[in-house]
């Protein structure tokens, strides 16, 4: 062996040092993505029962920004869909209008645990979609991949998933369909239409804020069929003649009396001007000539409002994008419409006597 055999080719161990560390800078960043998307990481609580949890049901295109999986859907069909989803499994979905409130349902529950570490009135959310089992692999890992505690999904594979809403006992359901939120509202379900969400500003998660509209959403549309069918005079005349007697339940009290009831394990702690949970009433009466009967009904109901603002007929919008609420719920379409152009979540409560005069 010559002596120059024995010599060592400086640069090329060099190249070989730099390969295997470039090799192991890769391994890091792949465990590194392994571990934020562990199903295990989402795992925050114990899942607590359907009969003790408060079940908020969120349909795929509620919860992620689908619009373009929508398209191939609409443009190519059913298979070039499922296609699509199976190819782009591991690239998670982006939120969607529903996300900052899931968001915030997580912080909320994380903010009980500390008060009772064995509370199981908690909130629990339940995808529901009419997705195949095989688009569910995209659906998992993209909850995974942004560390959402949800584990109950339903999957029905085009079939309507509403059966399963009374199964779960549902306090709450979210979706993109209005067909489907109309049918659940049928069933005495607490439903609203969410829309999708380009554009919508940030909203703090550390707090949840919830703005309903009153007539045909918090109460029933008893006023509004007045104001529709006989004009203002009749209905401030109605409304001043009722002052006293409270108005009947709307289809989003169920889950507005919720709110209360979670809000006051927070005031009974102490934590009342930091609480992490406030409401809010946005209404079109006037305070003077018929907000009486409306805060009357919701003192009768032992309902908490922490907010109540009478906009005697004024734009909505401008008011809720100071608010800056998770979610904003109206049966006009108008005052959802004027709440999405000001970057706030509205959703449409399809339910009264204004559903027929859309548009009109």
């Amino acid at each position: 062996m010559n002596a120059e055999d024995d010599q060592i080719d400086e640069p090329e161990i060099v190249n070989e040092l730099s390969a295997i560390n470039s090799q192991m800078q890769t391994l890091k960043v792949v465990t590194e993505r392994a571990r934020s998307v562990s199903p295990v990481a989402t795992r925050r609580w114990k899942i607590p029962k359907p009969v003790t949890a408060i079940m908020i049901a969120i349909s795929s295109r509620a919860l992620f920004d689908m619009k373009d999986e929508r398209k191939i859907y609409r443009e190519k069909g059913l298979s070039a869909y499922i296609n699509h989803m199976i190819d782009v499994e591991n690239t998670p979905l982006k939120p969607g209008s529903a996300f900052p409130f899931v968001q915030a349902l997580t912080n909320i529950n994380l903010k009980l645990l500390e008060l009772n570490k064995d509370e199981t009135e908690l909130f629990d959310v339940v995808l529901m979609s009419n997705n195949s089992a095989q688009v569910g692999v995209a659906l998992i890992n993209s909850i995974n991949h942004h560390r959402l505690t949800i584990e109950r999904i339903c999957l029905t594979a085009g079939q309507s998933v509403i059966g399963y809403l009374e199964a779960y006992g549902t306090d709450l359901y979210l979706s993109a369909e209005a067909c489907s939120v109309i049918a659940a509202l049928q069933l005495g379900i607490a439903a609203a239409t969410v829309f999708d969400s380009s554009g919508i500003g940030q909203t703090n998660n550390k707090q949840l804020r919830i703005a309903f509209d009153g007539d045909a959403v918090l109460f029933s549309d008893e006023a509004e069929i007045i104001a529709k069918k006989h004009g203002l005079d009749k209905f401030f005349e109605h409304e001043a003649q009722k002052a006293d007697q409270p108005l009947e339940k709307g289809p989003l009290k169920k889950f507005a009396m919720v709110l209360g009831k979670m809000k006051k394990k927070f005031h009974d702690a102490g934590i009342v001007e930091e609480c992490p949970i406030r409401t809010y009433l946005v209404t079109a009466r006037s305070a003077a000539s018929s907000g009486l009967r409306a805060l009357r009904t919701l003192r009768s109901w032992g309902l908490d409002i922490d907010e109540a603002l009478f906009l005697a007929g004024a734009p909505k919008g401008p008011i809720l994008e100071r608010i800056r609420p998770h979610l904003f719920f109206d049966d006009q379409e108008k005052n959802v419409e004027s709440g999405l152009e000001h970057g706030v979540e509205s959703a449409h409560v399809p339910y009264g006597i204004a559903q027929q005069y859309r548009k009109k």
